[in-house]
């Protein structure tokens, strides 16, 4: 008995070292099972990074060549804005100077003519015509020399529809054969500071050109805050304000010529003005050199 337990310790010792050893077998096995995936997992991370990154530069290249394009593209629209700025500023600068010729032009052809305003509508009717109704009216109401001869080619009212009733009665356009005769009579008319007519003050003026009858009418005000005032002033042609208060004439305010502008030029000369302060092209290459 006693021979036979060291036998079966030491065969108890050897079962539980090969257990041992095939537990440290399994598990060297299956560590280096698990260091091989981690290997191949690293690998295709690896892979798959190289591969993103491949597509990024691709990407990053294709930005920057298109971004070249528009940069281009900008700088070549920039050349062309830029020259069509230029052309509407001198398409600007001539209509601007058209319209004074026309303007002029117009008051030219308007030289003969005066107007008579105050006169109620209707009262013309009982003359056999306008020309003779205006020239009894200018000889009866204004200090005219007898021997004056008025020469009116011919007269009207305005070219407008009748005013309803209550409404100021539209003006009396009158064109005379000659300059001098009008230039008389006008003078007349302002010395006398028009006259009164069947209880109705009736004044004569120039016949100006709509757009110089707008301008002067922008100081209408100021005209009858100078006249309630006693101040003397003159309008010349074609719309300005002088003070007359000092032997030295200044003019004061003035809506003369250029002043008048469409709404698209008023925008085309903004923008001219802002695009010289800082363009496009300007600050794409600022922006060049602050990168670099």
């Amino acid at each position: 008995m006693n021979n036979e337990e060291p036998d079966a310790t030491e065969e108890h010792v050897a079962a539980k070292a090969n257990v041992e050893v095939s537990v440290r077998e399994k598990m060297d096995g299956d560590a280096s099972i698990d260091l091989k995936m981690i290997l191949k997992e690293i690998k295709d991370f690896r892979q798959d990074n190289a591969q993103q990154f491949r597509e990024i530069k691709d990407q990053i290249k294709v930005t920057n060549d298109n971004l070249g394009l528009l940069e281009e593209r900008v700088l070549d629209s920039e050349e062309r804005i830029q020259a069509m700025e230029d052309a509407i500023g001198e398409l600007a600068k001539l209509q601007s100077k058209l319209e004074l010729q026309i303007i002029d032009q117009e008051g030219r052809s308007r030289r003969n003519n005066l107007r008579i305003y105050g006169v109620v509508e209707g009262e013309e009717k009982n003359a056999p015509t306008m020309t003779d109704f205006v020239e009894r009216l200018l000889k009866e109401n204004l200090p005219l020399t007898s021997s004056l001869d008025l020469h009116i080619e011919r007269a009207h009212r305005a070219l407008a529809a009748a005013p309803p009733e209550g409404a100021p009665p539209r003006s009396i356009i009158v064109r005379f054969l000659s300059y001098k005769t009008k230039d008389e009579v006008l003078k007349k008319a302002w010395q006398s500071k028009g006259f009164l007519w069947k209880g109705k003050q009736v004044n004569v003026d120039h016949d100006y050109a709509p757009d110089v009858l707008k301008q002067r009418q922008t100081y209408a005000e100021a005209k009858r805050v100078l006249k309630q005032r006693g101040i003397r002033f003159q309008t010349p042609f074609p719309a300005k304000l002088q003070n007359l208060m000092s032997r030295i004439k200044k003019l004061t305010w003035s809506t003369a010529e250029g002043r008048r502008r469409t709404p698209q030029l008023q925008r085309a000369r903004e923008n001219l003005a802002q695009a010289g302060s800082s363009s496009i092209k300007d600050r794409l290459q600022q922006f060049r050199r602050e990168q670099s």
